[in-house]
């Protein structure tokens, strides 16, 4: 009954992607991502691999960056391994499709037990990565049917989930597949050993730590943000939402002496038009940039400075990382929505102050953040504003918190090193 439940889930799914697509971007692209996609899989695996292949699959972006440690620390042992990611989602794929680390990236088809055999029998994979979470029954069942390595990454399992309700033996049939978990924390080793897992279970913690540190180490300056930064002190809030850019606009317009520069979640035409009306000193990177090129294509004159204005929205994909390093304290969004913030941890890797919503709960590492005094939640403006206001005059408690953020992240460190030798000390890839 729960995997005829599932069939119809997935089909309904897909219909009701196809039929919203014409008016949604993100779904018009899922359609269109996957039309002719078995015909370009063979052209681009099966006629040009040559050695063993690493299929890994992600659920979007957030997942890939947790995966890509270990992948990358595959490809320096196995050079010649023929790499493939899978994502499910639009977004994931966007964002990553112009990845150098893999040799082909695509979509993963539909769940069905025939996509499943056809897209494993095209590929072939020696070893299958499967990033956190997102369990496709088909794929998994056939992926064990043909006796595979598959490992479980990064995953996080909490007691509500419905792998412990009395309605997830499907869930838990999926569970079965996995050759290894690799967990993040002991609650969750002692959870699976509940549903009988206990031989294959690791706690090798969060693959993400390594990406965030591997990012701050390998920093790269950002000219046109450091002359927009100046010697003020800046504030950099990361993959907001609009209810954060309301609490946010406030301060800014109140502080015109602090910078602040904003990476929206979402970048559409709307909602940066939304942006600029709300924060009334604002321009965007695309329209500073314009003006700095103009800038140097003039005659030499006296040197003109760029426009003056104290918030910088950032209109591209593939900055923010950075630009943190540049802030005297970090906001990152997503808290005062209901599915919680977004990725704390990129943030704290540069010992920054780490500032988020009240929406928190799902997200180990801002419980932990805050524990150790590296991060502070607000609920509302008020508090926004009375936080921001005693890090930006008080150099001990900006140190403070910071050093805390910094030495936190340090010390999760670890966990593509031990997935790695797992699949060396298995032999899972001939090299």
């Amino acid at each position: 009954m729960r995997l005829i439940a599932y069939s119809l889930f997935l089909v309904l799914y897909k219909t009701g992607i196809t039929i919203v697509s014409p008016w949604n971007p993100k779904a018009r692209l899922w359609v269109k991502g996957r039309k002719k996609l078995f015909k370009d899989i063979v052209a681009n695996v099966s006629s040009k691999r040559s050695s063993e292949l690493v299929w890994m699959h992600c659920a979007s972006v957030g997942e890939f960056e947790q995966g890509r440690p270990v992948l990358e620390m595959i490809k320096s042992h196995y050079q010649h391994t023929f790499i493939l990611v899978t994502f499910f989602s639009s977004s994931g794929y966007e964002a990553t499709k112009n990845y150098k680390g893999a040799n082909y990236i695509c979509y993963l088809p539909m769940d069905s037990s025939a996509n499943a055999r056809r897209f494993l029998n095209i590929i072939q994979p020696k070893l299958v990565l499967w990033i956190k979470y997102e369990y496709w029954y088909y794929y998994l069942r056939e992926i064990e049917k043909r006796k595979i390595c598959l490992l479980l990454i990064s995953s996080l399992f909490k007691r509500e989930q419905v792998f412990f309700k009395w309605y997830g033996n499907l869930n838990r049939e999926m569970l079965k597949c996995f050759t290894h978990l690799f967990v993040q924390n002991t609650d969750s080793k002692k959870l699976l050993a509940e549903l009988g897992f206990s031989e294959n279970v690791s706690i090798s913690g969060d693959t993400r730590f390594d990406r965030v540190i591997e990012i701050s180490e390998q920093f790269q300056p950002l000219a046109l943000i450091e002359q927009f930064c100046g010697d003020c002190q800046v504030i950099v809030a990361g993959s907001t939402w609009e209810e954060d850019e309301e609490e946010l606009d406030h301060f800014a317009k109140t502080n015109s002496s602090v910078k602040m520069i904003i990476a929206p979640h979402e970048i559409n035409a709307t909602h940066l038009k939304v942006m600029k009306r709300l924060f009334r000193h604002s321009i965007l990177y695309s329209e500073l940039k314009n003006e700095s090129d103009n800038i140097k294509s003039e005659a030499r004159q006296a040197s003109p400075d760029l426009p003056s204005f104290n918030v910088l929205i950032i209109d591209n994909i593939g900055m923010l990382s950075r630009l943190y390093k540049y802030a005297t304290i970090t906001y990152v969004g997503g808290g005062f929505g209901e599915d919680g913030i977004h990725n704390v941890l990129e943030a704290a890797v540069f010992g920054k102050p780490v500032v988020f919503g009240p929406v928190y709960d799902k997200h180990v590492e801002a419980e932990e953040l805050l524990e150790c005094g590296g991060a502070f939640s607000v609920g509302n403006a008020l508090e926004l504003e009375e936080v921001f206001g005693v890090l930006l005059t008080s150099q001990d408690e900006q140190t403070k918190a910071g050093d805390a953020s910094r030495r936190y992240v340090y010390a999760k460190k670890g966990a593509k090193e031990m997935i790695a030798d797992y699949i060396i000390q298995k032999n899972i890839l001939s090299g």
